[in-house]
């Protein structure tokens, strides 16, 4: 999350796989957005220079690994994609590109539905973006309104029977409750995620929420929560917001 001249700006995403080669990804992507949300005037803009930066470190990493040449073709790196949410908040107004990503849950009192309805764009990498690229209109974002944006291994994180964990229902009860400040819709949802799986994750799951916080004179979120839970680990704080994560 960045505050910018053009409003604050939030990229939540997924890079496919784990290891070394994932978390290379994640950080080019999260290098080129810190750059990119002073300098790019609207989302289009910041989204095609994420893309450029992820096309720009596979084919360095293609190289590296095979330096004798041969190009990209049949490479590993060829399969690569990122899921990519983007999201602008600018004097209260919301408004969103997602390249494959879950929408994140809005939650406005006791009521919990997801940010956006309308088809997201391919993952990064694998196809070309297209040349129109408007930003989603979410709506405004009021005070006391928070916003759930999370990796899709929260939604399909598994119990011992089967059973996916539920995520909007886990939100629904929290709003239920009253009033929540952003670290304490983080706490509960974590907490139930591992209830839920009885253990450790098995793929890695990022959390962050977002939430207006009434104050004079202010029209952007003012609390925030993340938290990154990596498979087979803890839950660790702090960690960026754009994470490996297994995906097919």
């Amino acid at each position: 999350m960045v505050a910018t001249e053009h409003g604050v700006r939030v990229v939540m995403g997924d890079a496919r796989g784990h290891g070394v080669a994932a978390l290379g990804t994640a950080a080019a992507l999260l290098g080129s957005f810190r750059e990119a949300a002073h300098d790019e005037p609207d989302l289009g803009g910041l989204l095609r220079r994420l893309d450029r930066a992820l096309a720009r470190h596979l084919r360095d990493r293609a190289r590296a690994e095979h330096p004798s040449g041969g190009g990209e073709f049949g490479h590993p790196v060829a399969e690569e994609f990122v899921t990519v949410l983007l999201l602008e908040i600018d004097a209260g107004e919301v408004r969103a590109l997602n390249c494959g990503h879950p929408w994140p849950y809005r939650v406005t009192g006791h009521r919990v539905e997801p940010l956006a309805r309308a088809d997201p764009l391919p993952p990064l990498g694998p196809f070309p973006l297209p040349a129109d690229l408007p930003a989603v209109g979410c709506g405004r974002m009021p005070p006391g309104e928070t916003l759930v944006l999370y990796t899709d291994g929260v939604e399909d994180a598994r119990d011992p029977r089967g059973r996916f964990f539920p995520l909007a229902a886990t939100l629904a009860a929290v709003a239920h409750d009253g009033p929540a400040t952003a670290r304490t819709v983080r706490d509960t949802v974590l907490a139930g995620l591992l209830r839920h799986i009885g253990g450790s994750p098995q793929d890695d799951v990022a959390l962050l929420v977002l939430h207006h916080t009434a104050r004079a004179g202010c029209s952007t979120p003012t609390g925030g929560a993340q938290d990154r839970a990596p498979g087979h680990g803890r839950p660790a704080s702090g960690r960026p917001p754009v994470v490996p994560s297994s995906q097919p």
